[in-house]
């Protein structure tokens, strides 16, 4: 693997990875700036919670046409500037022109002891998985995924090397009822601040379980889905994926490593193809399903950057289509957003069945 990164007249970086071809010359073009708009956190006097406000997000790019895509390689003549200054790439990183966070977020004063502001100091990045602009996880061929992991590792240790963060965080939204607003193939990755909600509360279910049995949860959990087996959507070289036993949406998936792997830095070579094979498989399967291109969030949870070491430190990656058939959406309501619990309308032995179903033969 090759990197080399660009540094932009609006102050943000680009890195340009390539495997197979020379890296890419950057070509002298106008390039789109970042917004000035102001960031700050601001917490939830009633839960504690941090929430960012991000106001330049209102004029992000949305849904444009494939000829008018930012993610696509720059054609110059077509006078087609995107945010990747060259003509051709393999693999490419740079920091969001519409940022939630950033390093240089400014210093915010409290309103009052009861409503606390917080600087929205971290980063955001954006992944551009293939230059192809309606290429998929599982249309890419294997090799480009496998060296999508890799780039992950790479981003992820950069992210979380970073003082200003505390959490370095994958994701990918797909698919325009998950709220998309661009559908060229891509990923992000944010450095946040402060370790997010969903995540603590993992780490707070897994210290419990740690001080009762020594044990990492989210291994007891793998062991007990591969006992019962009938949850298990598939299974490659060092991960597991299942429809969880309390799953919230109809059609979730968790991949989780086999072994106890805290980090993608953690897995061996073998387990980064075996994700990347999962991750093509799964995307396949969902497709498949009713024949059309699955929307999900994918969320991928590791160790904290912040310097703790968490008994719940264990690799997952947490698939969220929001279908619960192929003509209707799981929408969440008053019960899932004012009270906080899920009403999930299937049982999750049925959907994994259904999945492995839909599954390519290994």
């Amino acid at each position: 693997m090759r990197k080399k990164r660009v540094d932009r007249p609006d102050g943000r970086y680009l890195w340009y990875y390539a495997f197979d071809e020379p890296l890419p010359p950057v070509l002298d073009l106008p390039q789109p700036a970042r917004t000035a708009d102001p960031l700050e956190l601001r917490i939830d006097p009633l839960l504690g919670e941090a929430m960012v406000i991000s106001t330049g997000r209102q004029d992000r790019t949305f849904l444009p046409p494939p000829e008018a895509c930012p993610l696509c390689p720059s054609r110059p003549s077509a006078e087609m500037t995107t945010e990747i200054p060259s003509t051709h790439y393999e693999i490419v990183a740079f920091e969001n022109r519409f940022p939630s966070f950033r390093s240089d977020a400014a210093t915010v004063a409290d309103e009052s002891a009861l409503f606390a502001r917080a600087s929205a100091a971290g980063v955001c990045e954006v992944l551009v998985y293939a230059p192809q602009h309606h290429a998929t996880i599982a249309s890419l061929p294997e090799a480009q995924v496998r060296r999508l992991v890799d780039v992950w590792c790479d981003r992820y240790a950069a992210l979380a090397s970073r003082p200003e963060v505390a959490y370095a965080f994958i994701f990918e939204n797909r698919g325009r009822e998950i709220g998309v607003t661009l559908t060229h193939p891509h990923g992000q990755i944010y450095g946040f601040p402060f370790v997010p909600p969903r995540p603590a509360r993992e780490y707070a279910r897994a210290a419990d379980h740690a001080a009762a049995g020594g044990r990492c949860l989210h291994c007891d959990v793998v062991a007990e889905e591969l006992a019962h087996g009938e949850r298990i959507v598939a299974t490659t070289q060092g991960f597991v994926a299942y429809v969880p036993f309390a799953a919230r949406l109809p059609y979730e998936v968790h991949v989780v490593a086999a072994a106890h792997r805290a980090s993608l830095l953690d897995l061996t070579p073998a387990e980064r193809a075996g994700l990347a094979q999962m991750l093509q498989r799964l995307q396949s399967a969902y497709d498949a399903l009713w024949g059309f291109p699955m929307p999900y969030t994918m969320s991928m949870h590791q160790r904290a950057a912040d310097g703790v070491a968490r008994a719940g430190d264990h690799l997952h990656v947490e698939f969220q289509p929001p279908y619960r058939t192929r003509a209707k959406l799981k929408y969440l309501a008053g019960i899932e957003t004012g009270a906080g619990t899920y009403i999930n309308d299937t049982a999750p032995e049925a959907t994994a069945a259904e999945l492995r179903a839909a599954a390519p033969a290994s």
